[in-house]
């Protein structure tokens, strides 16, 4: 079977998508900044990189057929100061740089790279004429994540121009047990608390993430996917909606509901607050015309696996 290197892959997604392609008998590669403490793994090697040095095991991508690249700096782990928000950036643009260099200086075998990007592209459903959710080809929203999302679409679009098949995922909401926003949904949920942000009635357009990492194996193995695709289930849903789906899971009847004020929200999170009061539906017409069916389309579905999961 081909081999498949992976950035991130200490992460949520790129463990499970890891677990999943050695289970489907590919061979996986890892990058990761200290090889020594990794546990070995039946189909899963390790290789260093280093972003700071500009250092990456030149057999790592020779030896590729194919690389997932999810690596970047968790936009959502602490308030955007200048600082971070410029950490945000680089950690995806700079880790690009470094794969494009070792492909143009290895004679690699690689036919496929598919990468990470985000709905942080799409402005907010009042900023434009909302139909049937935001699709592929609108441009960049104003702002700091549209334009992150731009740079980060930027920095690998040099494997399309060295005939490589590119594919990026533009990643909604991921819905997982491990990390993301169910975690931080279920922590006031222990108390019996709803946490509803703002009005509750912005869109949330999620995945769930067992489709998201079937979505890039889909991509890996199906040569007629390039370009940008939205990575989100069919079905998007409030803020409010979410919330309560999955208090009821939780806690049956026995919670309650508490709207936390936009400028609260503002006052502890800074500008963060914009995109956790957004409102974005975006579209799945092009990933499901491409032929990929989602096992969780719905958000009652989705929550109740996740929950049998724990």
């Amino acid at each position: 079977m081909p081999t498949v290197l992976i950035t991130g892959g200490t992460g949520t997604v790129g463990k499970r998508l890891t677990t999943m392609l050695v289970a489907k008998g590919y061979q996986v590669i890892v990058l990761t900044r200290n090889v020594a403490a990794q546990k070995p793994r039946t189909g899963v090697s390790y290789k260093e990189w280093n972003l700071e040095t500009g250092y990456i095991d030149p057999s790592a991508v020779a030896e590729a057929d194919h690389i997932i690249h999810l690596a970047g700096a968790g936009v959502a782990d602490s308030k955007w100061t200048e600082k971070r928000k410029a950490e945000i950036v680089k950690s995806r643009t700079e880790s690009s740089a470094l794969l494009v260099k070792a492909a143009r200086q290895s004679s690699s075998r690689l036919k496929t790279v598919v990468s990470a990007s985000a709905i942080g592209w799409y402005a907010a459903d009042k900023q434009r004429v909302q139909t049937e959710g935001f699709e592929e080809n609108l441009p960049p929203a104003p702002g700091f994540l549209g334009e992150t999302c731009k740079l980060w679409e930027e920095s690998v679009a040099p494997f399309a121009e060295m005939g490589k098949r590119l594919v990026i995922l533009r990643t909604g909401l991921v819905l997982s047990n491990d990390g993301g926003v169910i975690a931080e949904f279920k922590k006031p949920l222990k108390f019996g608390i709803a946490t509803i942000m703002g009005s509750g009635e912005q869109v949330m357009s999620w995945i769930h993430i067992g489709d998201l990492c079937r979505m890039y194996i889909y991509a890996l193995e199906n040569e007629q996917l390039a370009g940008p695709y939205n990575a989100v289930a069919p079905s998007p849903a409030s803020s409010k909606a979410v919330v309560l789906a999955l208090a009821k899971q939780l806690r049956n009847k026995s919670f309650i509901a508490v709207h936390v004020p936009a400028f609260v929200l503002k006052a502890m999170l800074g500008e963060m607050s914009i995109e956790v009061l957004k409102s974005a539906t975006i579209s799945a017409a092009k990933i499901k015309a491409a032929g990929f069916l989602f096992l969780y389309p719905s958000l009652v579905p989705a929550l109740e696996e996740l929950d049998s999961e724990e």
